[in-house]
């Protein structure tokens, strides 16, 4: 096997335990593609992403277009002569770009592929009730998310996980599953194999501030579920005397059979915070008013009295 030029392409936190794992397992990553640097901050300085942060860092050279299509920076891309590319939490490729190396472009996505394509996987996972998640490696195709698949790892989905948990065992599962496809790849031991045809596919389309209010229509594991999904970022919201309050954590109430109209709220105005669901009440443990802190119940409790 001839020896690796590896281009990587990746912005967010997520995709720097890969693109460490690279380095320091002595691969050549010969240059990064990240997303150029964004206003941030009250001062709305220019901040680099995570990538581009680490990469700077090993002095490995990045590259930040506003254009994939654009030829100067196709011409700078075949510069570099790599032969294979990895992407982890990148935009959409072209495929100029992703047909350009002899041995591929291949991805890390956070789910046990075909289920969960889109940009939102680990949270529709969550929403959904799933008890065991993943990552899969596969090359890149037309369509999103649909190429054949090279490898795939497992992770099992506590009862205690929300998003911000399983998003760093994804995050440290992918760096670990990119290694192992890398070493099959220069190992010329790679079976790629389409994705298996299913007639329920579960998907992850991108999650909006107005997707992420709960409805408390639904019975209350289900809106558990979905607290779970969002917590702690980009979170679940609902109404409390007209302000948005932001839930992080919730428990069910056991043995509890409500009468109450769903989205009730009820409290002793010390220990607990009730909303009433479609099925049983659910407890809110952890939680922000709009304007205020994030703080557990009994905190928010002494600072508020809720109507009843």
């Amino acid at each position: 096997m001839q020896d690796l030029r590896i281009i990587f392409m990746g912005t967010p936190d997520f995709a720097v335990p890969t693109l460490q794992t690279l380095v320091e397992n002595k691969y050549n990553v010969v240059a990064v593609i990240t997303a150029p640097d964004k206003p941030a901050g009250r001062g709305l300085k220019l901040a680099q992403s995570p990538v581009k942060e680490y990469a700077v860092s090993q002095n490995i050279p990045v590259l930040q277009p506003t254009n994939l299509k654009a030829e100067s920076f196709l011409e700078e891309l075949r510069s570099y002569e790599a032969n294979l590319q990895i992407i982890v939490a990148f935009r959409m490729l072209p495929e100029v770009v992703w047909d350009m190396p002899a041995l591929g472009t291949f991805n890390i996505h956070g789910s046990l592929l075909p289920q969960y394509r889109g940009a939102a996987p680990i949270n529709w996972a969550l929403i959904n009730g799933e008890t065991e998640t993943g990552v899969t490696s596969f090359f890149l195709r037309h369509q999103i998310d649909t190429g054949d698949m090279i490898l795939q790892d497992r992770i099992p989905i506590t009862d205690d996980d929300d998003f911000g948990t399983v998003y760093e065992k994804l995050k440290y599962a992918g760096a670990a599953l990119a290694l192992k496809t890398v070493r099959a790849i220069e190992a010329d031991n790679v079976t790629p194999q389409p994705q298996p045809m299913s007639h329920e596919l579960k998907e992850a389309p991108k999650i909006f501030k107005e997707t992420c209010e709960i409805n408390w229509h639904q019975p209350a594991a289900q809106v558990r579920n979905f607290i779970r999904g969002l917590s702690p970022y980009p979170t679940a919201w609902t109404k409390l005397d007209d302000k948005i309050l932001k839930v992080f954590k919730a428990a069910l109430v056991p043995d509890n059979q409500t009468s109450a109209a769903p989205g009730t709220f009820t409290s002793d105005g010390k220990t607990y915070l009730h909303v009433a669901t479609a099925a049983g009440n659910l407890s809110l443990t952890d939680l922000q008013l709009e304007g205020k802190k994030r703080m557990n119940v009994n905190e928010f409790l002494r600072g508020y009295r809720v109507k009843q």
